[in-house]
């Protein structure tokens, strides 16, 4: 259920998968896959049934932000590029943030997760820090956009374990 480091014997990371899901808007309400970063940030001890996922302004989050005060106590939603991923979590954190959702800005990846690791700063983050599919988080943020909404509703994590094949709602541009 919470993302945690697992690593075989030889040390190597086995890929990580975290799941979690939109509730509204529902022209969007699927089932997410984002991975959690490699060598910062924490881990979900809590499943948070209804937050809000919160597009920062401005997107790629290196600094003040304009609308940090809706961050605080929510997931803000970031886009990459502009600075490193653990400045990004950091902002976050700052402005009172639970986690980061970190989305590719190549709105056309739709199969490729980048593995977040540490800047050369030495700095650290306490919140968890997760990667999305440019595509996904292109789409959560049009959705967003159409209809005039300041953030998503989610669930997070979601244990798609025990969730049944044909019951899973994955986004239709995403192939399983």
């Amino acid at each position: 259920m919470a993302a945690q480091t697992n690593r075989n014997e030889s040390g190597l990371r086995i890929h990580e998968y975290l799941y979690f899901q939109v509730l509204s808007p529902g022209d969007i309400r699927y089932i997410f896959t984002a991975t959690p970063a490699k060598d910062f940030g924490g881990v979900f001890n809590t499943r948070y049934e209804q937050i809000h996922l919160v597009p920062a302004d401005p997107p790629e989050a290196c600094g003040e932000l304009n609308n940090g005060v809706f961050i605080q106590d929510q997931i803000a939603l970031v886009e990459r590029g502009g600075c490193s991923f653990l400045s990004k979590t950091r902002v976050i954190q700052e402005h009172g943030g639970r986690a980061v959702i970190i989305a590719d800005n190549a709105y056309d990846n739709d199969s490729f997760y980048i593995e977040m690791i540490q800047d050369s700063s030495r700095r650290t983050a306490d919140i968890p820090a997760l990667f999305l599919l440019g595509r996904d988080g292109y789409m959560i943020r049009r959705s967003l956009e159409q209809h005039g909404l300041p953030w998503a509703i989610i669930s997070i994590p979601v244990n798609v374990t025990s969730i049944p094949t044909y019951e899973m709602m994955q986004p239709p541009w995403t192939f399983w």
